[in-house]
Order: C-alpha cells, then sequence, then structure tokens
C-alpha cells in the first residue's frame, strides 16, 4: 500500500499502465494493417476525425502505427531488461558465491564489456548479426547486463556468511542449490532495483537502433518514424514530434515507477 501512496509511483504507473492499455488492445483498436494506404498523403493532425493525427508522407495512419509502435517499444523495453537481469544475477551470484578464480574471471569480463558504451555493443552486434527483434533484445542486454551482476555479486558476498546458508551447507546442499535457491532469492530485490532504468535505456537504444534503419523491418517502432519524418521535417514535423513524445513520455513513466518503487522501499525500512 505504500506504494501506492507514493504520488510519484501513482504519476509513473498510470503512465505506462496507459502505455500498456494501449499495446495490448493495437489489434482490436487498429485490426487493419497500420501500413496501409489510409488517406491523402501528409494530411496535417485535426483536420479529419477519422486521421486525428493525420498521415505520413505515403498516407498512412500516425495514430495506427503510433499505438502499434508502443508494442514494440514496450517489449523490447521489457524483454530486454528480463534478459540482462537474468544474466547479470547469475554471473553476480557464481562471482559472489563461489569467488576465487571464477570471480576474478567473470568480473574481469564485466570490466571488458563496460569499457565499450552499451549503444555502440548494441549498434556493432546488430549490424554483424542482423536486424530482428530477438537480435535487438540480445544485443541491448549485452550492454545492461554488468550493472546487476555487480549488485547481485555483492548483495551475495554479504548473504553468503548467514546462518542459513552454513546450516544449508552442513547438511550437504550442492553449492549450486544453495546459490540459487537460497542466496539468490534474498539478494534479486535489490538487483530488480535496477529494472526501471534498463528497461528506459533499452526503449530509448531501440528507438536509436530503428532511427539508424537497425530495427527490426517487420515492425512498426517509434524511431523508425521518427527517421522517416526526418525526410519531410520542414514541411510535416509532427511526423517526428509525435512519436518522439510518446518516447519522451514512455521513459518518465518508467523512471517515475521506480523512483516510487525506491522511495516506497525506503520508507518501509525507516517503519522497521
Amino acid at each position: 500500500m505504500t506504494l501506492l501512496r507514493t504520488p510519484t509511483a501513482l504519476l509513473g504507473i498510470a503512465i505506462l499502465a496507459v502505455l500498456a492499455l494501449v499495446a495490448l488492445l493495437a489489434p482490436l483498436l487498429f485490426p487493419a494493417d497500420p501500413l496501409s494506404i489510409a488517406g491523402p498523403a501528409l494530411l496535417r493532425p485535426f483536420q479529419d476525425a477519422s486521421l486525428p493525427l493525420g498521415t505520413d508522407r505515403l498516407g498512412r495512419d500516425v495514430l495506427a502505427e503510433l499505438v502499434h509502435g508502443a508494442r514494440t517499444s514496450l517489449l523490447v523495453g521489457l524483454a530486454a531488461a528480463a534478459t540482462s537481469i537474468v544474466i547479470g544475477s547469475v554471473v553476480g551470484t557464481l562471482a559472489g558465491f563461489l569467488g576465487g578464480i571464477l570471480d576474478e574471471v567473470l568480473m574481469r569480463v564485466a570490466d571488458a564489456f563496460q569499457t565499450v558504451p552499451g549503444f555502440l555493443l548494441a549498434l556493432a552486434f546488430v549490424s554483424v548479426v542482423g536486424p530482428s527483434l530477438p537480435v535487438v533484445v540480445f544485443a541491448i542486454a549485452l550492454g545492461a547486463w554488468t550493472g546487476p551482476a555487480r549488485v547481485a555479486r555483492a548483495e551475495v558476498l554479504s548473504i553468503r556468511e548467514r546462518d542459513y546458508v552454513a546450516g544449508a551447507r552442513a547438511i550437504g546442499m550442492h553449492p549450486l542449490k544453495i546459490a540459487f535457491r537460497e542466496v539468490l532469492p534474498n539478494a534479486l530485490p535489490a538487483v530488480l532495483a535496477l529494472s526501471s532504468v534498463i528497461v528506459a535505456a533499452a526503449v530509448l537504444t531501440e528507438a536509436a537502433l530503428s532511427f539508424l534503419g537497425l530495427g527490426d523491418p517487420n515492425r512498426i517502432t517509434w524511431g523508425g518514424m521518427i527517421a522517416e519524418g526526418r525526410t519531410v521535417l520542414r514541411s510535416a514535423p509532427y511526423l517526428s514530434i509525435i512519436p518522439g513524445i510518446a518516447l519522451v513520455l514512455t521513459v518518465l513513466g518508467v523512471y517515475l515507477a521506480g523512483e516510487g518503487v525506491v522511495e516506497a522501499s525506503a520508507a518501509r525500512k525507516v517503519r522497521a
């Protein structure tokens, strides 16, 4: 209940709830192909009730593209965050619990990944492998797993010396079972606190890749809409402004929801 009493969290959750609802209902709201011709080219917003956000340079419905693009942005953000947290949690748990040479090797690998900016890593990976949604998700996760890994390692280092872990060792439980069954679940809350940052970064990275022509060619993306609007920026700036506003709202919603979770967690600790 504390989370729902936090104004920051409420605003962020409200924004994300609307975006998620729009994304889920996209096939019902616009069942026709969003890339089909819907009217005259470059129709400005609010000039036709059936095309409230106007049309692009090919005469396609901008609102339909925007709604279907929300599915891609949210899917990539959530999938990339989940992938990076899974990879980071596994690496951090192994490094922190087993220690020794394995810890040194895994942390040096994390250092190597951190020397390359996440966007450049994703750009290089997608350029080599080829643009598709799974490739984009994995490419973004490659640049984001090091944060969860370091947080997981730090949490595991403090948890592995607790009494219940010693008890599990005493009864002969396998070290990997102890690490992933007893230790990792207690380290996960700190790792999940990073999810809002990763989701926001993933949404922006996917938009940037699509803007450069490296997004999934079979999906409508907000970055692709911005890139296409750039070609007629002087005569129809709304084609880039509208998806740009959608991106800002998405990142703002994720950030506010994440901040609300942090505030709620801090309040619970104070009461405890």
